[in-house]
Order: structure tokens, then C-alpha cells, then sequence
């Protein structure tokens, strides 16, 4: 059983946008997912925008993927990494908890 942050069970993230690695709605990962797509993040205009500029376009809808795009108020699996480094240019996006895997905590110290 896949654990949060605080030790417990790990809760969905969203279904809709249908997010995680997996694309179960959570953010569970293992060792192919090298981005490691763990923090459970309420997306914001400014992060979106951050995301962007750094080459990884959130926005734009991607059929041949199933992906619709995300806007503001989407939750979504990030990689632990792009969260931090939006947390250190002050536009990271809020994070829920209960649906950010333990694994997050190698990179992130939400402390």
C-alpha cells in the first residue's frame, strides 16, 4: 500500500484530469518513472507559465495522449524536482498532502 507524506494511505489526486505516472489518479511511482511524478499539486497560472518556459508545456491540449491540458485549479502529479525548483523562483503551487507520495520527501524536505 502506496503512503503519503505523513506515513498513511496515499489518497487519489485527481480523476479528472485523469493524472499520475500511472494514469490512475495517483500519484504512485516506481523505479521507471524517473521524474519521479510524486507532489500533488493545485496548478496556478503562474506555475503553468513557469512549466512552460522551462519546455514542459501543461497547457496545450494533447489528444493523441489523452491529455486535455491543465488550467488553474487542475490538481496534477508533478515531478518532485520542477516542484522545487518552482518553489525556489516563488511560484510553486500549493501542495495536497494526503496525495503526495512519501517517495516526494527524497527531494522535497516540506518542512
Amino acid at each position: 500500500m502506496a503512503k503519503n507524506v505523513f506515513g498513511t494511505s496515499l489518497k487519489s489526486c485527481s480523476m479528472k484530469p485523469l493524472t499520475g505516472f500511472f494514469r490512475d489518479g495517483s500519484c504512485h511511482t516506481s523505479d521507471e518513472d524517473h521524474g519521479s511524478h510524486t507532489v500533488c499539486a493545485v496548478m496556478t497560472e503562474a506555475f503553468l507559465r513557469f512549466s512552460f518556459d522551462q519546455g514542459n508545456d501543461l497547457i496545450t491540449p494533447r489528444p493523441q495522449y489523452q491529455f486535455e491540458g491543465l488550467g488553474p485549479v487542475d490538481q496534477w502529479c508533478l515531478c518532485a524536482a520542477r516542484w522545487l525548483e518552482a518553489w525556489k523562483e516563488g511560484v510553486a503551487p500549493l501542495v495536497d498532502l494526503e496525495a503526495t507520495h512519501e517517495k516526494a520527501l527524497e527531494i522535497i524536505p516540506f518542512n
